[in-house]
């Protein structure tokens, strides 16, 4: 993401967290209030920290900042992603669904709509 993107992201509402080892950021990920629901927004770990905990730690710290029911878009063929969350008690929407909440929470292209599954 460029540094204009990330500004773009934070003046629409997302608040990025971050976290850090020996001074060292590993994993951030963002949260985005959204009408009667919360987005969980652009979720990245340092591939060589994947797999031990970063993410889980980040998502289970942003799921204590709402009480809104939570939303995550990501792409259909990121099974890695929709696995992580799937692990941590989501579930993957039908397509109707998706294509309704994307559509409602999520200012994308259709391409993008099209490409893309909704975890609750």
């Amino acid at each position: 993401m460029t540094k204009e993107e990330l500004q773009q992201q934070i003046e629409e509402g997302v608040e990025f967290w971050g976290y850090e080892e020996d001074g060292q950021l590993l994993g951030v990920m963002g949260i985005q209030p959204v009408n009667d629901v919360t987005l969980i927004r652009h979720a990245y770990v340092q591939t060589v920290k994947r797999n031990s905990g970063i993410g889980g730690k980040l998502l289970s710290h942003l799921k204590t900042l709402t009480s809104k029911p939570i939303l995550i878009g990501t792409w259909a063929a990121a099974d890695w992603a929709i696995k992580f969350y799937q692990k941590h008690g989501f579930r993957v929407v039908s397509r109707e669904e998706k294509n309704s909440l994307l559509r409602k929470y999520w200012t994308i292209p259709d391409r993008q709509v099209e490409t893309s599954v909704v975890c609750l």
